[in-house]
């Protein structure tokens, strides 16, 4: 994959470039200490992946984000933590790395990058740790979000998505980042609407709107589809 990594800081950069130089996958094209470079330089080239520092003079990692078009996956490096929800408003940010960054972090956030890139990979089991963050009653999920309870009603959940320590629950009218994972989840959905096509993705099969190869459509998100589930999902299907 080749990848370009965009921080202000030269020891930050060093660092990133180390870790990456221990994984044969990944190949680091250039490095930017700022936003406005880099995106100079994506107008002329295409990367697989950036690493990007959010806290940058002039322009932030979020507005650099912002004004690219189709933006390659990104993961986030930062010294922040407090940013990780609005991080994950984003599609393209796969992974939030909080520095110092250990190589075995490294090598997750890494992990996850290419099972976004080979959608086909054998379904395993996730890794992250766990946290109670959700609870149903009836038809309604309750997810906590900034020391609130807020209602969704499940019927309307479309797809959940695993991103980094958080999963993001796409409904019909909201999405919502909760600090959680696919597992805890997954327990918490009825079995008749719900199914775990992937080991980033549940999906609502009730909201299927188009199946090609190894994807399923919903709304307007194309949606992994692993080989070790497609079976299962075919069954579940009402085929004429």
């Amino acid at each position: 994959m080749k990848c370009i990594i965009v921080d202000d800081e030269a020891a930050a950069r060093a660092i990133t470039k180390q870790l990456s130089k221990k994984i044969e996958e990944l190949t680091i094209a250039e490095e930017f200490e700022n936003a406005i470079d880099a995106i100079k330089y994506l107008n002329g080239n295409t990367v697989d992946l950036i690493f990007l520092d959010i806290h940058m003079p002039t322009f932030s990692g979020f507005d650099f984000i912002q004004t690219l078009k189709n933006p390659p996956l990104v993961i986030l490096t930062t010294s922040d933590k407090n940013f990780a929800l609005d991080a994950f408003e984003y599609d393209c940010v796969v992974d939030y790395l909080v520095k110092p960054i250990t190589p075995e972090r490294f090598a997750k956030a890494v992990a996850r990058i290419k099972e976004r890139v080979v959608v086909t990979k054998e379904e395993e089991e996730p890794t992250i740790a766990t946290t109670e963050e959700a609870s149903t009653v009836g038809n309604d999920l309750y997810v906590n979000i900034d020391r609130r309870l807020v209602k969704i009603n499940v019927p309307d959940i479309c797809v959940i998505e695993a991103k980094g320590d958080y999963i993001k629950i796409k409904a019909e009218d909201k999405n919502y980042v909760v600090h959680s994972t696919l597992k805890k989840i997954e327990e918490k959905l009825p079995n008749h609407l719900f199914l775990k096509v992937h080991r980033s993705y549940i999906i609502n099969t009730t909201k299927i709107v188009d199946i090609e190869d190894n994807s399923v459509l919903i709304k307007q998100d194309v949606i992994p589809v692993s080989r070790a589930n497609r079976k299962e999902l075919m069954q579940r299907l009402n085929l004429l």
